[in-house]
């Protein structure tokens, strides 16, 4: 099963069982595959599909996306683990302590999801 996949089921369950630190990793990085996908506009033109002549109706809200690798979303889960336990570590101060606690919880979540073996 594919990470992304393994992902979308997590979220569900940690929706249902209101673990906000999950939900958050979770909808963060799915968000980050999607913006990785985003094809640029000039990049879209180079395919042949410029914006002026795109479809325009119901149904043609598909935009052209490039997909990506399972390394692809491997090095993406890695680089949100990696910037949340950066934030976490520049966030020093005592009042800050809650805020690092939930970044590091929400890693976490994420480095559990790449430990485990994908054959559920």
């Amino acid at each position: 099963m594919s990470l992304r996949l393994r992902m979308r089921q997590d979220l569900t369950k940690a929706m249902r069982a209101r673990d906000k630190a999950a939900v958050s990793a979770l909808r963060a990085t799915l968000a980050a595959l999607d913006n990785a996908e985003a094809v640029p506009v000039g990049e879209a033109e180079l395919r042949g599909v410029a914006l002026e002549h795109s479809p325009v109706g119901a149904g043609t809200t598909e935009a052209v996306r490039r997909e990506l690798s399972e390394q692809d979303v491997v090095d993406i889960a890695r680089a949100e683990i990696a910037e949340r336990l950066d934030a976490a570590s520049q966030l020093t101060a005592p009042a800050h302590a809650d805020r690092a606690e939930r970044l590091r919880a929400e890693a976490a979540v994420l480095q559990r999801l790449l430990d485990e073996p994908t054959g559920r």
